[in-house]
């Protein structure tokens, strides 16, 4: 028999908060960028993630540093220059984003063939 919904709501789980965390259309290709290239400068990361536009990649990454994930990190030289970086909370969640690159490499190889 079909085990019946508890009372409480998705957002109350730790599903619904990891989902608030990883949530939203660029946080994980932020989050992958990071844990594979570590410091990466604003316009890198713009140019690597394609899809988002500067507007975009700068909303989210601020939502994102007001979530403890990401450092920003200004460099004082001319023309200045902003790289980020994931903070010890951020890197957290590598072993995650590790775990869904590796999936999504076995499992393209097996619908490319």
């Amino acid at each position: 028999m079909k085990e019946e919904l508890k009372k409480t709501t998705m957002q109350e789980t730790g599903f619904g908060y990891a989902l608030s965390v990883l949530g939203g259309n660029f946080r994980l290709p932020i989050l992958y960028t990071l844990t594979e290239y570590g410091t990466v400068r604003f316009n890198e990361m713009r140019r690597y993630i394609s899809a988002i536009s500067s507007r975009s990649l700068t909303i989210t990454l601020r939502e994102m540093e007001d979530d403890g994930l990401v450092v920003r990190n200004e460099v004082s030289h001319f023309p200045l220059c902003v790289e980020y970086s994931l903070t010890d909370y951020g890197r957290t969640l590598c072993k995650i984003i590790d775990e869904i690159s590796e999936w999504g490499d076995r499992n393209k190889k097996e619908k490319d063939e």
